[in-house]
């Protein structure tokens, strides 16, 4: 079986400057569409295109949806928005198994949580990596997931974490 790939982004920074805003419904902040517009750069650079978009239906993560703009089809499932980690994980079963990219933009904790749960930890560079996200998952960070299994089998310890990328990485560089 062919490698297949997650990419876990957690959404842009958002905005609190309308406190009485639904939380559904804030928006990105300026650092937030500054940051999407660098993990948009950073996916063109290393030619990343995921196949399939699953991005929650929330303002926010679909502006960084909208900032980023990567490749192949971009669905908006609202399920995604208040969805534990397990219930991201189910959704993932469901993705068609011919399907060898996913990005998946959501929120934390369940990003990092997923994250953490999906990738084994078994490699030295791995390990740091993961220790980073367990650290932080900041706003705007991507986790690059590999796995060999299909989706309907995608599991605790399954994948391997291949990189984390932060917006500060980015903005140093």
């Amino acid at each position: 079986m062919a490698t297949k790939k997650l990419f876990v982004l957690r959404h842009a920074k958002s905005s609190w400057d309308d406190p009485g805003l639904d939380d559904h419904e804030r928006p990105l902040a300026p650092r937030g569409r500054q940051a999407a517009s660098l993990i948009a750069e950073h996916l063109r650079t290393n030619g990343t295109e995921p196949e399939l978009v699953l991005c929650s239906s929330s303002r926010r993560t679909q502006e960084t949806l909208e900032g980023v703009k990567p490749g192949g089809e971009w669905l908006i499932e609202p399920e995604l928005y208040a969805a534990s980690t397990s219930g991201v994980i189910e959704r993932l079963h469901r993705v068609p198994e011919e399907t060898g990219s996913v990005m998946l933009i959501g929120h934390n904790p369940v990003m990092q949580t997923l994250v953490l749960r999906l990738a084994s930890g078994s490699g030295a560079a791995e390990g740091s990596e993961l220790s980073e996200v367990q650290r932080k998952f900041p706003t705007a960070a991507l986790a690059t997931l590999t796995f060999e299994c299909g989706w309907s089998e995608l599991g605790p310890g399954a994948a391997s974490l291949a990189a984390f990328v932060r917006p500060k990485q980015l903005s140093l560089s």
